[in-house]
């Protein structure tokens, strides 16, 4: 049996006792690509804010686990979620700009990043970020020495990409990270994360209420509506056989983009 690196298990979600998400499993292996669907207020951002304890004022698991490499992210301190996020699990948000402090240089803000997680001089984090930019394609030097303001929101995002895999995190969480950008930079940054499963091996749970960019890059997709799962296989399945009534709706309202190949 395939390893599972993340487990969610009968999971429910609540604000101020309200259940928002309710009865979600689903798995999450080594290089695994999962779409994560639906319209906004379905759930999904919360689905994933959940792994990183991020749930905010009133928002709690009320019921089921959710296990990372085995241990149960619900039951461990915050101390120990600090170490696992950004070394286990990477995020990446709708708006990396916005998240980014627009008065410190992208270099100063990937040292204390780093920092943040293991001893590093400056020198070595400059060296691992400069190594992993030009992998991805980018004029490193340039991002390193930019404040947020001085590149595109679609290089903005890009370099959020690069800083959350700093440490190499197994898992990438995305948080709509496409959705606010037009079709010709969408396309680089799904090639983009296409390219951190193929270079490091990263799970990738892409969370979009466009089924377009899930086409071109899952393989597993789960459908959300109203908190609830809809429908969840292989992309193959879900997207060209769909189902549910709703999983036909969010198929018919896309454009699609071209499909990635597999191997």
């Amino acid at each position: 049996m395939e390893n599972k690196i993340l487990i969610y298990d009968s999971v429910e979600i609540s604000f101020d006792g309200e259940a928002v998400v309710h009865d979600v499993s689903f798995s999450l292996t080594p290089g695994e690509i999962l779409g994560l669907v639906g319209e906004s207020g379905s759930g999904k951002s919360t689905l994933i804010k959940a792994a990183m304890g991020l749930l905010g004022s009133g928002g709690l698991v009320t019921r089921g686990d959710i296990c990372y490499m085995g241990q149960n992210i619900l039951d461990i301190s915050e101390k120990e979620k600090r170490k696992i996020r950004g070394s286990g699990i990477g995020m990446i948000f709708q708006d990396a700009g916005a998240s980014l402090c627009p008065i410190r240089t992208i270099g100063d803000q990937i040292y204390e990043s780093m920092r943040a997680h293991k001893k590093v001089s400056r020198n070595e984090a400059k060296d691992r970020a400069m190594e992993l930019f030009e992998k991805l394609n980018k004029d490193s030097q340039r991002v390193w020495d930019s404040y947020p303001f001085e590149l595109s929101g679609g290089m903005n995002q890009r370099a959020g990409i690069a800083i959350s895999m700093l440490m190499n995190p197994p898992i990438l969480l995305a948080d709509e990270p496409t959705s606010a950008l037009d079709v010709s930079v969408q396309r680089q940054v799904v090639r983009e994360m296409l390219k951190l499963r193929e270079l490091f091996g990263t799970a990738i749970i892409i969370v979009t209420h466009d089924i377009g960019v899930v086409r071109a890059m899952a393989d597993t997709v789960l459908v959300l509506k109203n908190g609830k799962m809809v429908e969840y296989g292989e992309a193959e399945k879900v997207l060209n056989h769909p189902q549910d009534p709703y999983t036909k709706k969010l198929l018919a309202a896309v454009p699609r983009l071209k499909r990635k190949e597999r191997s």
